[in-house]
């Protein structure tokens, strides 16, 4: 069991990291059954909250941000310090981010053309209009795209668990906010999970 959950310890922290958000969202689905009955209670629950909002709009614009000094730590060291490992690190996310969570994700939500929650019902693909660029959520992407590379760099319990719930909580504020439907969020996921496990890979010395 030991050598079985050691050879497999990246799927292990990857889905521990993973299953926060994922339960979220799949309560979410059981409860209102649909994404218009779920924005419907969490925009009544901000507008009735305004403390809660503030708070969720604290994260949401601050989450992703708290990573920077992080990878910039990662460069700094690997410059002054000569450590090849973690200067490829951090050169490695920054090209991946760039990739998935800027150029990859900013054209699926023109090509897609999803109407943010309370935007209508119909999709207006190739539109540069914000409120039609629903699909996928960047701040997901880009939140678990920074988050996963530590989490199966260094594999501890603690951090994976810490990591998992903060990329959650980054990702679920952008539903409490109607600013994305859940299903934006789990697609904002999964691209996320590409990019972590592929800054993962290719910072990996040979």
């Amino acid at each position: 069991m030991i050598r079985f959950i050691h050879k497999y310890s990246s799927i292990c922290h990857f889905i521990l990291a993973s299953l926060p958000l994922l339960t979220a969202l799949a309560v979410i689905f059981c409860i209102f059954g649909n994404e218009a009955a779920a924005t419907a209670w969490f925009k009544a629950h901000a507008q009735a909250n305004p403390d809660y909002k503030f708070i969720a709009k604290i994260i949401t614009d601050f989450g992703n941000i708290v990573f920077y000094p992080v990878y910039l730590w990662f460069l700094i060291t690997g410059i002054r310090q000569r450590k090849k490992s973690r200067l490829r690190f951090a050169l490695v996310y920054l090209a991946v981010q760039i990739i998935v969570s800027v150029i990859t994700v900013r054209f699926l939500k023109i090509a897609i053309g999803r109407p943010r929650p309370g935007e209508g019902t119909f999709f207006e693909p190739y539109s540069t209009r914000g409120a039609y660029n629903s699909l996928p959520s960047g701040h997901t992407c880009e939140v678990y795209g920074a988050s996963l590379p530590l989490v199966l760099r260094y594999k501890t319990l603690l951090l994976t668990l810490f990591l998992g719930l903060f990329a959650a909580t980054v990702a679920l504020s952008r539903i409490y906010l109607t600013w994305h439907h859940p299903s934006d969020v789990f697609c904002g996921w999964m691209l996320g999970s590409v990019a972590g496990f592929a800054i993962h890979l290719f910072s990996k010395e040979n």
